[in-house]
């Protein structure tokens, strides 16, 4: 067989929809940005294009936005080196140098939404607004250069009492398609009516940071300012830190909501019993939750409310080292068309995936969209 392969803190208890336009109330007051709410779609108040432009990217690039799978994955298998289809449908994708997220290269702008609600330290590194405006121009001045730029506009969370849009802009085919799979995706009405977004990720991850500049330790950062709303990666690939940082903004804004956002998976059971699975990275989280005798509500990230409990995402993010059909069928057959392999290796012939080759890294996962597991509550609530 031949392989290819080369915390963050509360407010009102009873959150409604006016309460919830508070989320974001600490840097709405110092932009002088009051924040609305979306519970039913609003009519933009800008096209598009025009509120794309106001980031500082160019709208002369191709732009791909909210493209279906197919798209995608003919623009990666074009132009993204390294990309295949597997056996079973999947998108193979290459992460590039990292594998891995860079927490060492995380961090938050100090300002004054974030100065006495963060706890600084080790975790939580500070960067000044200054490096953070250099780094989104370094960013965006990439972008503008490409020949396509991807746009993804979502949702996180499933409590539209909670909910934020989120928009994603990138370089590369496979990682629209995996924040497609990890976002809430959006109806083609809710689309048409996005408007401007509570959040924006930049990911111009192929291109390095400015390691010398200040505040940077490496050719890698991954910052986000919360009175900017937006998160900016530079020098990494990795598709997860898109995630991630989604769920940093979420575990920021909840607790002043008065929820609390949890690190976790969770199912249902036939009662209406609610179980929640802690524990870190590769422990069993995503794997225990995917029980076929119970709801599978998501499989990492959740928000407790006085109600009930509500999952932020829109897909699983499972580990796919060692994967089988036989200790893990649910995860196994929601490897199909449409779902993201990361850094698996793979026979060249028959494009059938050895899940335990550590040889490109152990770090190997899959991307795929909740319902594509059978047992999956939709809406995730």
């Amino acid at each position: 067989m031949q392989k290819c392969g080369s915390g963050l803190a509360p407010a009102c208890t009873r959150p409604t929809c006016r309460s919830t336009a508070r989320l974001y109330s600490q840097a709405a007051r110092q932009s002088g940005r009051a924040r609305q709410r979306f519970q039913s779609p609003v009519k933009p108040t800008s096209s598009f294009e025009q509120l794309l432009s106001q980031t500082g990217l160019s709208i002369t690039t191709q732009i791909q936005r909210n493209a279906p799978a197919a798209q995608l994955y003919e623009h990666a298998l074009r132009y993204e080196p390294g990309s295949a289809i597997s056996s079973s449908g999947a998108l193979i994708a290459r992460s590039g140098k990292k594998t891995g997220r860079s927490p060492r290269d995380k961090r938050v702008v100090e300002e004054s939404a974030t100065v006495d609600d963060v706890w600084w330290g080790p975790v939580n590194k500070k960067l000044s607004a200054e490096s953070f405006a250099a780094n989104y121009e370094r960013a965006a001045n990439y972008l503008n250069t490409q020949d396509h730029m991807y746009v993804f506009d979502g949702f996180a969370g499933w409590d539209p009492r909670y909910r934020i849009k989120v928009r994603v802009v990138c370089a590369r085919a496979y990682h629209a398609l995996f924040m497609n799979n990890m976002l809430i995706r959006p109806t083609a009405e809710e689309l048409e009516n996005f408007g401007e977004p509570d959040f924006t990720i930049i990911n111009a991850g192929q291109y390095p940071a400015e390691e010398f500049a200040d505040g940077m330790t490496s050719n890698t950062s991954v910052a986000i300012s919360f009175e900017r709303r937006q998160m900016v990666i530079l020098g990494t690939e990795y598709a997860g830190e898109m995630k991630k940082g989604v769920f940093t903004v979420m575990h920021y804004l909840m607790p002043k909501a008065g929820v609390l956002s949890l690190h976790s998976s969770c199912n249902e059971g036939p009662r209406g019993d609610v179980s929640l699975f802690f524990g870190l990275s590769g422990t069993g989280k995503t794997t225990l939750s995917a029980d076929p005798a119970r709801l599978l509500i998501g499989d990492d990230e959740h928000v407790w409310t006085d109600t009930g409990v509500f999952n932020i995402e829109g897909g699983c993010y499972a580990k796919a080292i060692d994967l089988s059909a036989k200790k893990e069928p649910e995860i196994f057959n929601a490897i199909r068309f449409g779902s993201v392999l990361e850094n698996v290796v793979y026979d060249e012939q028959t494009r059938a995936v050895d899940y335990s080759d550590r040889s490109i890294t152990e770090n190997t996962r899959c991307a795929y969209p909740i319902e594509y597991i059978p047992s999956a509550k939709v809406p995730c609530i």
